[in-house]
């Protein structure tokens, strides 16, 4: 069962899934889907980018099970970013207000893939964003990061994508950290842009991630290590695990 605020949206649905709960959360994590660079047609029922979010949003509700933290999703009213018209980050931005409307202003972390990601990083201009996770987001070079200021953001993204880049999620969260985000990328070696190379490793980092960023469990040590600043090898590592890209830090 879910809950939504019939009518919030100009097309009759609401931009927030949640599901029902008995206990008032104290913090919400939203899930955002991937998509395409151009469609005004709405996501199909049986649609592939959000299923492939499915274990992420199962894995991350575990983990905050117990914890009064609500865990749902964005529902878009398009399928495509559509240019100017940046669809999915205003369908964000309507579901942390449908959110406020209904459990007051919660801390957010916002976990997004690709497109999703973009319009995370996009949303979190909105005050109750205090993170955000972007899975192989997409990062144009003039995406904007000045609304970063004071949010923590880390990205992961696997070495083998070909559709978005790994080096320019590495300038954004350069750039990021220079306007004062606390920000990071994180390679992941042997990923692909589905995330179902090395898919277990994903779903714990990501996981990992989003509960340190809650403050649920110590942050896992190589984004600690990452957001920290410390010292950041240019490659990943021969064992496949996650490691920092880049190697200098930008105050």
């Amino acid at each position: 069962m879910t809950a939504d605020l019939p009518g919030s949206s100009a097309g009759g649905e609401a931009a927030l899934v949640l599901p029902a709960s008995d206990t008032p959360p104290r913090a919400a994590v939203l899930v955002l889907h991937g998509g395409r660079e151009d469609g005004l047609e709405p996501p199909p029922a049986l649609n592939l980018p959000g299923a492939r979010m499915v274990p992420f949003i199962r894995a991350i509700a575990r983990a905050a099970a117990g914890h009064a933290v609500a865990v749902g999703t964005v529902r878009y009213r398009h399928r495509g970013w559509n240019g100017e018209r940046d669809d999915p980050a205003h369908d964000a931005l309507r579901a942390l207000d449908e959110l406020t409307a209904l459990h007051g202003p919660l801390p957010v972390v916002l976990v997004g893939h690709s497109m999703g990601g973009r319009a995370a990083l996009r949303a979190a201009a909105a005050p109750q964003v205090q993170a955000v996770v972007g899975l192989a987001p997409w990062c144009p070079d003039d995406e904007p990061v000045a609304h970063l200021a004071g949010t923590k953001v880390v990205v992961l993204h696997g070495d083998r994508d070909r559709i978005t880049s790994p080096d320019a999620s590495r300038a954004f969260t350069d750039r990021a950290r220079r306007a004062g985000a606390d920000a990071c990328t994180l390679l992941l070696a042997d990923g692909d842009h589905a995330m179902l190379r090395r898919a277990a490793a994903w779903h714990a980092l990501t996981t990992g991630a989003v509960s340190g960023l809650l403050g649920l469990a110590p942050l896992p040590p190589v984004v600690a290590a990452a957001l920290s600043g410390a010292p950041r090898p240019q490659r990943p590592a021969e064992d496949g695990a996650a490691q920092p890209l880049g190697s200098e830090r930008h105050g």
